[in-house]
Protein backbone atom coordinates (compact mmCIF):
# COMPACT_ATOMS: atom_id res chain seq x y z
CA UNK A 1 0.00 0.00 0.00
CA UNK A 2 2.44 2.70 0.97
CA UNK A 3 4.72 1.51 -2.11
CA UNK A 4 2.14 2.15 -4.11
CA UNK A 5 1.77 5.89 -2.43
CA UNK A 6 4.74 7.48 -2.83
CA UNK A 7 5.10 7.03 -6.85
CA UNK A 8 1.43 8.97 -6.59
CA UNK A 9 2.57 11.59 -4.31
CA UNK A 10 5.26 12.30 -6.20
CA UNK A 11 3.47 12.36 -9.27
CA UNK A 12 0.91 15.11 -8.19
CA UNK A 13 4.25 17.00 -6.47
CA UNK A 14 5.39 17.29 -10.35
CA UNK A 15 2.03 17.96 -11.78
CA UNK A 16 1.79 21.05 -9.41
CA UNK A 17 4.84 22.33 -10.31
CA UNK A 18 4.60 23.66 -14.08
CA UNK A 19 1.74 25.75 -13.16
CA UNK A 20 3.60 27.68 -10.86
CA UNK A 21 5.74 29.11 -13.75
CA UNK A 22 2.62 30.36 -15.86
CA UNK A 23 1.41 32.45 -12.90
CA UNK A 24 3.14 35.36 -13.68
CA UNK A 25 4.21 35.48 -17.48
CA UNK A 26 1.51 38.30 -18.33
CA UNK A 27 1.04 39.77 -14.52
CA UNK A 28 4.62 40.88 -14.44
CA UNK A 29 4.73 42.63 -17.45
CA UNK A 30 2.10 45.01 -15.49
CA UNK A 31 2.11 48.24 -13.85
CA UNK A 32 1.92 47.65 -10.03
CA UNK A 33 -1.07 49.47 -8.59
CA UNK A 34 -1.92 50.37 -4.57
CA UNK A 35 -5.18 51.30 -3.00
CA UNK A 36 -5.55 52.26 1.05
CA UNK A 37 -7.82 54.14 2.85
CA UNK A 38 -4.43 55.72 3.87
CA UNK A 39 -1.05 56.12 2.85
CA UNK A 40 2.17 57.72 4.29
CA UNK A 41 5.13 58.35 1.66
CA UNK A 42 8.47 58.90 2.78
CA UNK A 43 10.31 60.08 -0.51
CA UNK A 44 13.43 60.62 1.18
CA UNK A 45 13.76 56.67 2.89
CA UNK A 46 11.89 55.29 -0.24
CA UNK A 47 8.93 54.15 1.81
CA UNK A 48 5.38 53.72 2.20
CA UNK A 49 3.09 52.83 4.81
CA UNK A 50 -0.67 52.00 3.30
CA UNK A 51 -3.07 51.43 6.17
CA UNK A 52 -6.87 49.96 6.22
CA UNK A 53 -8.53 48.27 3.32
CA UNK A 54 -5.29 48.00 1.18
CA UNK A 55 -5.08 46.04 -1.88
CA UNK A 56 -2.07 45.52 -4.35
CA UNK A 57 -2.51 44.78 -7.62
CA UNK A 58 -0.21 43.53 -10.47
CA UNK A 59 -2.70 41.75 -13.79
CA UNK A 60 -3.93 39.34 -12.41
CA UNK A 61 -2.13 39.53 -8.78
CA UNK A 62 -3.75 40.33 -5.56
CA UNK A 63 -3.05 40.99 -2.20
CA UNK A 64 -5.17 42.52 0.06
CA UNK A 65 -4.12 43.09 3.75
CA UNK A 66 -5.05 45.64 6.62
CA UNK A 67 -1.49 46.92 6.46
CA UNK A 68 1.32 47.04 3.41
CA UNK A 69 4.39 48.78 3.62
CA UNK A 70 6.57 49.09 0.46
CA UNK A 71 10.29 49.39 0.40
CA UNK A 72 11.97 50.58 -3.46
CA UNK A 73 15.07 51.95 -1.74
CA UNK A 74 16.48 49.33 -4.52
CA UNK A 75 14.63 50.94 -8.01
CA UNK A 76 12.13 50.27 -9.60
CA UNK A 77 11.30 46.68 -10.69
CA UNK A 78 12.64 45.70 -7.23
CA UNK A 79 10.43 47.19 -4.50
CA UNK A 80 9.33 44.55 -1.98
CA UNK A 81 5.30 44.82 -0.63
CA UNK A 82 5.63 43.17 3.32
CA UNK A 83 1.60 42.87 4.04
CA UNK A 84 0.03 41.73 7.20
CA UNK A 85 -3.32 41.13 7.93
CA UNK A 86 -5.72 38.91 10.11
CA UNK A 87 -5.00 37.15 7.65
CA UNK A 88 -3.37 38.77 4.67
CA UNK A 89 -4.45 37.63 1.02
CA UNK A 90 -2.92 36.72 -2.20
CA UNK A 91 -4.60 35.38 -5.23
CA UNK A 92 -3.26 34.88 -8.86
CA UNK A 93 -4.67 33.60 -11.66
CA UNK A 94 -2.75 31.30 -13.61
CA UNK A 95 -2.25 31.55 -17.84
CA UNK A 96 -4.49 28.33 -18.07
CA UNK A 97 -7.00 29.93 -16.16
CA UNK A 98 -6.67 28.04 -12.99
CA UNK A 99 -6.39 30.31 -9.65
CA UNK A 100 -3.63 30.21 -6.93
CA UNK A 101 -5.25 31.58 -3.83
CA UNK A 102 -2.76 31.77 -0.38
CA UNK A 103 -3.33 33.58 3.08
CA UNK A 104 -1.53 34.24 6.11
CA UNK A 105 -0.56 37.13 8.91
CA UNK A 106 2.19 38.01 6.98
CA UNK A 107 2.50 38.24 2.96
CA UNK A 108 6.37 39.10 1.39
CA UNK A 109 6.12 40.01 -2.48
CA UNK A 110 9.39 40.80 -3.88
CA UNK A 111 9.13 42.03 -7.35
CA UNK A 112 12.54 41.07 -8.55
CA UNK A 113 12.42 37.80 -7.41
CA UNK A 114 9.06 37.15 -8.16
CA UNK A 115 8.58 35.25 -4.86
CA UNK A 116 5.90 35.14 -2.25
CA UNK A 117 7.13 34.44 0.92
CA UNK A 118 3.76 33.87 3.53
CA UNK A 119 4.69 33.56 7.46
CA UNK A 120 2.26 33.16 10.73
CA UNK A 121 -0.31 30.20 9.64
CA UNK A 122 -0.11 29.60 6.11
CA UNK A 123 -1.81 28.40 3.11
CA UNK A 124 -1.47 27.83 -0.36
CA UNK A 125 -4.61 26.54 -2.55
CA UNK A 126 -3.20 25.56 -5.83
CA UNK A 127 -4.63 22.98 -8.49
CA UNK A 128 -5.77 20.04 -5.98
CA UNK A 129 -3.34 20.38 -3.38
CA UNK A 130 -3.48 23.18 -0.34
CA UNK A 131 -0.07 23.29 1.27
CA UNK A 132 -0.39 24.38 5.17
CA UNK A 133 2.67 25.03 7.42
CA UNK A 134 4.34 28.20 9.98
CA UNK A 135 5.92 29.72 6.42
CA UNK A 136 5.49 28.92 2.66
CA UNK A 137 7.71 30.91 -0.13
CA UNK A 138 6.23 29.93 -3.16
CA UNK A 139 9.47 30.93 -6.14
CA UNK A 140 7.40 31.35 -9.53
CA UNK A 141 10.66 31.33 -11.24
CA UNK A 142 12.31 28.32 -10.27
CA UNK A 143 8.68 26.88 -10.46
CA UNK A 144 9.50 25.96 -6.61
CA UNK A 145 7.53 25.61 -3.28
CA UNK A 146 9.15 25.20 0.01
CA UNK A 147 6.76 24.86 3.36
CA UNK A 148 8.23 24.94 6.70
CA UNK A 149 6.90 24.01 9.95
CA UNK A 150 6.70 25.57 13.04
CA UNK A 151 9.04 23.26 14.97
CA UNK A 152 7.22 22.18 17.80
CA UNK A 153 7.36 18.85 16.60
CA UNK A 154 3.79 18.13 17.01
CA UNK A 155 1.07 17.16 14.40
CA UNK A 156 -0.71 20.80 14.33
CA UNK A 157 3.42 22.12 14.31
CA UNK A 158 4.54 19.90 10.91
CA UNK A 159 3.54 21.12 6.74
CA UNK A 160 0.33 19.60 6.12
CA UNK A 161 -0.43 18.75 2.29
CA UNK A 162 -4.24 17.76 1.54
CA UNK A 163 -4.43 16.31 -2.29
CA UNK A 164 -8.28 16.22 -3.30
CA UNK A 165 -8.41 12.99 -5.14
CA UNK A 166 -12.07 14.08 -6.76
CA UNK A 167 -10.48 16.47 -9.06
CA UNK A 168 -7.50 14.15 -9.23
CA UNK A 169 -10.23 11.81 -10.67
CA UNK A 170 -11.87 14.09 -12.61
CA UNK A 171 -8.69 15.23 -14.41
CA UNK A 172 -7.89 11.13 -15.34
CA UNK A 173 -11.32 11.12 -16.46
CA UNK A 174 -11.26 14.11 -18.81
CA UNK A 175 -7.95 12.70 -20.01
CA UNK A 176 -9.57 9.06 -20.78
CA UNK A 177 -12.22 10.64 -22.74
CA UNK A 178 -10.24 13.16 -25.00
CA UNK A 179 -8.36 10.39 -25.54
CA UNK A 180 -10.76 8.17 -26.51
CA UNK A 181 -12.29 10.93 -28.87
CA UNK A 182 -8.78 11.05 -30.46
CA UNK A 183 -8.43 6.92 -31.20
CA UNK A 184 -12.35 7.55 -32.64
CA UNK A 185 -10.65 10.33 -34.92
CA UNK A 186 -7.82 8.03 -35.96
CA UNK A 187 -9.81 5.45 -37.06
CA UNK A 188 -12.44 7.77 -38.88
CA UNK A 189 -9.56 9.16 -40.86
CA UNK A 190 -8.15 5.88 -41.78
Amino acid sequence: MCKRLIPLLTSLSLALSPAVAMAAKSDFKKDIEVFSESQFLDGKNKKSILIDNVQVTQGSLSIKADRVEVEAGGGKGKEIFIATGKPAVYSQTLDDGRVVEARAFEIRYEVANRTISLAGDAELNQNTSVVKGETIVYDMEKEQLKATGDGSGSEDGRVRTVFSLEDIEAARDDSKASDSTDDQQDNEDQ
